[in-house]
C-alpha cells in the first residue's frame, strides 16, 4: 500500500509528520513525501524542510493521499499542478484525507463538494463556499474522504485511518508505540474549551496562522 503525502512550501510540519508517525507503521506500507519538485520542502517557520522524495508525476495512483495544510495551502486554492494531480490520484485512491487547511486545499479542487468536512477551527467558515459542509468534529468520515481539524488532529485521524486500513488491534498498538496519550497541562484545545481570552489573543493572529502574513 502506498501513502503520498503532499508537500508544499510554508506547509505546517506536525500536519504530514503526525500522520506519517503513524501510517508508516502499518506493516506493508510505503510512504512517500512528493511534491511537485523533489528536494527540501521548507515549513512554515522555515526553520524545518522534508524532503520530497518523489514529485507528483512520479507517484500518480497512490492508495492513501494526505494533504496537510500551513499557510502555504493558499498558493494552492485554484487550478494548477496540485489540483489536477489530486483529481488524478482521487480517480484510483482507496482514501483521500487532510489535515487542518488541507481541506480547503481539496474543496477547491472540487473532491469534497456536498461532502461533510473539518478543518482548522479558524478556517472552518471557509469550507461552505467552497462546496463543502463544514463540521465541528475533530475527524469526519465522509465516503473515502476523512479530513481532520487544525493540526495535532492529523494523529487521530491517522489512527481512525489504521483502523480501517488495518483493523483496531494495529491501530491500538500503532497508539501505544508511539505513547499517544495527550495529557495537555490546560484544557485550551479547542475554542470551546479555552478561556475568552486565549481564544481572543488567537483569533488577533487569525491572518498570521492562517497565510503567514503579519
Amino acid at each position: 500500500m502506498q501513502v503520498v503525502i503532499l508537500l508544499f512550501e510554508r506547509f505546517t510540519a506536525l500536519d504530514a509528520v503526525g500522520p506519517y508517525d503513524v501510517l508508516s507503521r502499518i506493516p506493508g506500507t510505503e510512504v512517500v513525501f512528493a511534491a511537485e519538485r523533489a528536494g527540501p520542502v521548507g515549513n512554515e517557520v522555515g526553520g524545518l524542510a522534508l524532503t520530497a522524495t518523489a514529485t507528483l508525476a512520479d507517484v500518480p495512483h497512490p492508495d492513501v493521499i494526505v494533504v496537510p495544510g500551513g499557510p502555504g495551502q493558499t498558493d494552492h486554492m485554484t487550478d494548477g499542478p496540485v489540483h489536477r494531480w489530486l483529481r488524478a490520484a482521487d480517480g484510483a485512491s482507496t482514501w483521500t484525507t487532510s489535515v487542518c487547511t488541507g481541506s480547503l486545499i481539496l474543496a477547491a479542487a472540487g473532491l469534497l463538494t456536498g461532502r461533510r468536512a473539518t478543518s482548522h477551527w479558524l478556517a472552518m467558515d471557509q469550507l461552505a463556499p467552497l462546496g463543502a459542509v463544514p463540521t465541528g468534529e475533530r475527524v469526519v468520515t465522509d465516503g473515502k474522504y476523512v479530513t481532520a481539524a487544525g493540526v495535532s488532529a492529523g494523529i487521530d485521524m491517522a489512527l481512525e485511518l489504521t483502523s480501517r486500513i488495518a483493523d483496531a488491534t494495529v491501530a491500538q498498538a500503532v497508539q501505544l508505540g508511539i505513547e499517544y496519550d495527550p495529557r495537555p497541562p490546560f484544557a485550551a484545545g479547542s475554542p470551546h474549551a479555552a478561556p475568552p481570552e486565549v481564544v481572543a489573543v488567537v483569533q488577533a493572529y487569525r491572518n498570521f496562522i492562517l497565510t503567514g502574513v503579519h
